[in-house]
């Protein structure tokens, strides 16, 4: 490997690593996906682990992670007994399976959680009306609404990747 494609990789990496590290994931998913991504041939877990100086059960328990929202997948190799990996390709597929995996869960305790308080807070207006609860009132119901209509984006979301699926696999057979 050259020294400008190691550092076109390791800048990969690296930027994989803060982009996950904002929305909540381990910078270390981050780093394997970027060295599984500019990989033109699967990995193995030890390969990973060298390249990144990080122990393999490290390695391990991230690309398993990967695995669950659909950003890596195993590969077999003719040959060798090793899992492989590779990185998915197709960011709907990415976007799908982190929404349905993480996403969904969330949305769903964020809106129990709002409804409940929003429950609370009419039986507290009946026993007591105050303006601070009629506020609050108010805005959770905006809170609320916000939150449902995230959660049926993602669906749009999920239902546009099958579609798009659909589409292209009658296309392709004409």
């Amino acid at each position: 490997m050259s020294a400008s494609d190691k550092e076109i990789r390791e800048g990969l990496m690296e930027a994989m690593g803060r982009i996950t590290s904002f929305w909540g994931f381990s910078k270390i998913m981050g780093q394997l996906y970027g060295l599984l991504y500019l990989s033109s041939n699967p990995l193995t877990l030890d390969e990973m682990a060298d390249s990144l100086s990080i122990s393999k059960g490290n390695v391990s328990i991230n690309v398993r992670a990967l695995e669950r929202w659909n950003m890596v997948k195993t590969v077999w190799v003719k040959g060798d007994r090793k899992d492989y990996y590779e990185a998915e390709t197709d960011f709907w597929k990415i976007v799908k399976g982190v929404l349905r995996e993480r996403e969904k869960k969330e949305f769903d305790l964020a809106l129990n959680s709002v409804s409940n308080l929003l429950k609370k807070s009419a039986e507290a207006q009946k026993a007591n009306k105050t303006a601070e609860t009629a506020f609050a009132i108010e805005r959770l119901k905006k809170l609320e609404d916000f939150i449902q209509t995230m959660d049926k984006l993602a669906g749009v979301l999920m239902t546009l990747e099958d579609l798009k699926r659909n589409f292209l696999g009658l296309a392709k057979k004409k």
